[in-house]
């Protein structure tokens, strides 16, 4: 199972409720703060979802 590197390049502030329930769940918190996970499904769709506010890299 490969993994993927997600940053948060910008802010969650008015972007919807289910968007900042998405980052909050990848981890995400603040902007520029990293965190790995195995690419599942699950976190492609989540990926999917806020991909205007990540940057994701293949590890």
């Amino acid at each position: 199972m490969s993994k993927v590197r997600i940053t948060q390049v910008k802010s969650v502030i008015d972007q919807s409720k289910r968007q900042k329930a998405t980052m909050e769940a990848l981890g995400l918190k603040r902007i520029s703060q990293t965190r790995e996970h195995d690419l599942t499904p699950q976190i492609k769709g989540m990926i999917n979802k806020v991909a205007h506010l990540v940057k994701v890299e293949e590890l």
